[in-house]
């Protein structure tokens, strides 16, 4: 199984009703900004390991990094009847885990995915409290038009019947390795000893011996709301931070959307970001920080220095 370089210790912190579980590596020393990682959707905290692991000693020295797990994944737990969740929540929760951890310190910020799409809102919401921002993949969705509010309103009430006659739960593994095998199917990147680390802390057995996902299934129901791109692209011009956003070679827009938003789309959005540049990585898909985690920390620590 894969060595961890750099070990983290987890602690849980009250925010909004929630006990959120944390991992932290290194003590704030020398003055350095903490770091906070924020994971994407249907993953955890602990996916930033290979990561850190990669980063330099000298980098790490003296300084905090934080990575929670978002309310309803891995071992944050959810509200007792949550049927759904609002996006909004995570930029409150953001804010309230830094109130709550580094409450007189700007912080360099790093979001993967949906963290990467909370981590710019939340940089043009707060901007002082960003000194650096870097956005993996965190994309956001395609334009939305608002004759699509009515279908959208429709679906998410369909979802939500699904959710409660039983139909949208997550599917369960016979073993850890069961589990491991899945990571290494949806990326055929991920070497199989860092798969089986992560399988470890993506699932945890039941009490009848089966693996289950760390992850509510009301996370699997659409977001009521449309996306606005008129609205993002606002909140992105009051961002204060230097920008980095960083893409895989692997186009993963065209393989999701295909053709209805592109990279071409995305690059024209991050226009409005006033001090924003872009990072390619190649042989490398949307869990670029699994995918290549050397070459990233590189790119994280020229960026922050």
């Amino acid at each position: 199984m894969y060595q961890v370089r750099y070990d983290a210790h987890t602690r849980s912190i009250p925010i909004r009703g929630l006990n959120y579980h944390l991992r932290q590596w290194g003590e704030p020393r020398n003055n350095k900004p903490p770091l906070v990682l924020l994971h994407g959707w249907m993953d955890v905290g602990a996916s930033w390991q290979f990561m850190v692991d990669a980063f330099s000693g000298s980098f790490l020295e003296g300084r905090m990094v934080l990575a929670p797990d978002w309310r309803g994944f891995g071992d944050t737990a959810h509200h007792p009847g949550v049927d759904h969740y609002g996006f909004a929540d995570y930029l409150a929760d953001l804010e309230f885990l830094l109130d709550a951890l580094v409450p007189d310190r700007s912080v360099d910020l790093v979001g993967h995915s949906m963290g990467g799409n909370v981590a710019m809102l939340y940089a043009g919401i707060r901007p002082t409290r960003i000194r650096r921002l870097i956005n993996l993949e965190g994309f956001g969705m395609p334009a939305t038009r608002p004759a699509q509010a009515a279908g959208r309103y429709g679906q998410w009430i369909d979802e939500l019947k699904a959710l409660h006659r039983g139909e949208l739960g997550l599917k369960t593994y016979p073993s850890r390795q069961a589990v491991a095998d899945r990571l290494v199917r949806t990326n055929p990147r991920l070497d199989a000893d860092r798969a089986l680390w992560l399988a470890g802390h993506w699932a945890r057995p039941s009490a009848d011996g089966s693996w289950a996902i760390l992850g509510d299934a009301a996370h699997k129901i659409v977001n009521p709301h449309l996306y606005r791109v008129d609205e993002a692209q606002a909140v992105f011009q009051a961002i204060q931070a230097p920008t980095l956003a960083v893409e895989a070679e692997g186009d993963s827009l065209q393989q999701w959307w295909k053709g209805r938003y592109s990279l071409a789309d995305y690059h024209d959005r991050l226009k409005a970001v006033p001090d924003c540049r872009v990072a390619v990585v190649a042989d490398a898909g949307h869990m670029l920080h699994h995918d290549q985690p050397a070459i990233l920390a590189g790119l994280i620590e020229n960026f922050l220095a």
